[in-house]
């Protein structure tokens, strides 16, 4: 399947605010198509990133999108860019690793190289503004679409809480991302075959 271009459709006929042009031209210039989501927790494989926002999209406007209610371009922005953070983030290393036959084998795997340590959440929607300007509740919901396993929240901030009680679309995106990365998506098939 070519997420790629499923991405770019799904982009292009939803997101039309000033910038997004832009923004979608420098995703296409830096490695968010063939990233991978994570090094080895879901969609830990090239491509993964962009199958693991598409995956967000899709949940989101199956089960949370309420027509009439909610803004699709909202709804779309933040599940489609919520990660973006991710672009440029992974780099490919190599290690030892045997084989069926018992036989030592460099194989490949990611590792991070986080050249600008800003926080998850917060990057994304630094990355975003830098191209295109985000309604408040679409900040917050990327902010904090990491919900628990955000470090702020992990270190007891209590923003979270207010964010998710002021902003139903940070609610939304929480939920379909989780969805996504823990009943859709795998892990990377070569560490599940060891």
């Amino acid at each position: 399947m070519d997420y790629r271009q499923i991405f770019i459709d799904q982009y292009k006929a939803n997101i039309t605010r000033r910038g997004a042009d832009r923004l979608l031209e420098w995703l296409l210039s830096t490695d968010f198509f063939t990233a991978p989501a994570s090094t080895r927790f879901h969609a830990a494989y090239e491509g993964g990133l962009v199958e693991h926002s598409l995956n967000v999209y899709r949940i989101m406007m199956k089960k949370h999108f309420v027509e009439g209610e909610d803004d699709p371009e909202s709804a779309a922005i933040c599940t489609l860019l919520h990660d973006i953070c991710k672009a440029g983030f992974y780099e490919v290393s190599f290690r030892n690793r045997k084989n069926d036959a018992g036989v030592w084998e460099k194989v490949p795997y990611y590792t991070i190289n986080d050249k600008f340590p800003y926080g998850h959440g917060e990057k994304s929607v630094f990355l975003i503004e830098r191209f295109m300007r985000l309604k408040n509740e679409e900040a917050v919901a990327i902010r904090w679409h990491m919900g628990g396993f955000d470090d702020a929240a992990k270190s007891g901030s209590f923003a979270i809480a207010h964010a998710y009680e002021n902003y139903p679309l940070a609610v939304k995106l929480h939920l379909s991302d989780l969805e996504a990365t823990y009943l859709c998506e795998n892990r990377n098939p070569e560490e599940e075959e060891s």
